[in-house]
């Protein structure tokens, strides 16, 4: 009898740090499933890395006094009128696209994760409120939702930004244009935060915790952000990563039309927006480059956001 209690094999352990109940998670083995998710989690990750260490490329384009004219529209460097140092060619005004683009992705996700924390935070918050204290409230700040609803989220981030930039004057440096970017696409997309969050809300405000909370005399703020908020993270984390690449898209739009960031600051949209004029004088590179470089990006997020969504979905486990 005590050989065979000793021959039990011993309790599976549970991980006690974050990490290991992560590695040991539902969630990073979907990861681990699918090729997919991988590659483009590979994808973003360098996207991201290739940003923060911009600061590394042959060439800084901001800077006036490392442009040569005389190195203008350039083609990319395997073609035999390439030079070094110049991987991707050149455009108009001598800028290597190579290092454009390290610092056009630098920008373009600076407003993209800007944009989407304004818009979340905002979101949320009149989520909880709207969802928590009902009535009017509750009514009015859905009311605002359904009309911004109408409207595409191009179209309100145009119309802050018309707005504001004429309130600022015409004139603005690449800082204020980026927070003017960030306000206005953060104002674009705070209505999807807001509903689910809201309607998350309704259906946890009436479990038990919450009415042993309110028992106690926890304070509503206290209750909405402290217990009834960590357990509505979900779909919003799954909103925020297909947001993101709408960010993007929504501020290359606005540089492309020419709403955006200057030329002087170039985003991918404004390297796309350049590149346009000379496509059919026959220097591709200007524009094909940025084009794939954005193409890649969205559709690498795109895919880690419809991961997620699946992941996080208890019906399909």
């Amino acid at each position: 009898m005590a050989e065979a209690i000793q021959a039990a094999p011993a309790p599976h352990s549970q991980p006690t740090t974050w990490a290991g109940r992560f590695l040991d998670s539902d969630i990073w083995a979907s990861f681990k499933r699918s090729k997919l998710t991988m590659v483009a989690a590979f994808v973003t990750v360098l996207f991201m890395a290739a940003a923060v260490l911009a600061g590394l490329a042959p060439q800084d384009p901001f800077d006036p006094a490392q442009l040569d004219l005389l190195n203008s529209r350039l083609p990319p460097l395997w073609d035999a009128e390439g030079q070094a140092p110049f991987l991707l060619g050149t455009d108009e005004q001598g800028r290597d696209i190579f290092s454009a683009i390290l610092y056009g992705l630098r920008i373009s996700l600076a407003v993209g994760f800007l944009g989407v924390a304004f818009s979340a935070t905002l979101g949320i918050a009149l989520g909880l409120i709207a969802g928590y204290v009902g009535g009017t409230t509750d009514a009015i700040i859905m009311r605002v939702a359904d009309v911004q609803l109408t409207f595409p989220a191009i179209l309100i981030a145009l119309l802050v930004d018309g707005v504001v930039k004429s309130v600022l004057g015409g004139q603005l440096d690449g800082v204020t244009t980026l927070s003017v970017l960030v306000f206005s696409i953060g104002l674009s997309f705070w209505v999807q935060y807001a509903r689910t969050v809201r309607g998350s809300v309704m259906v946890e405000k009436n479990k038990d915790y919450i009415a042993a909370a309110k028992l106690i005399g926890l304070p509503a703020p206290v209750i909405m952000f402290r217990h009834v908020l960590p357990n509505v993270l979900g779909p919003v984390l799954v909103i925020a990563t297909i947001n993101l690449a709408l960010a993007i898209i929504t501020e290359a739009t606005l540089s492309f039309l020419g709403t955006g960031m200057p030329e002087t600051m170039p985003s991918l949209g404004t390297l796309i927006r350049i590149g346009n004029n000379y496509l059919f004088s026959g220097e591709w590179w200007i524009i094909a480059f940025p084009g794939v470089a954005l193409a890649l990006l969205v559709l690498a997020i795109n895919l880690l956001g419809d991961w997620l969504r699946d992941a996080l979905n208890p019906k399909l486990r």
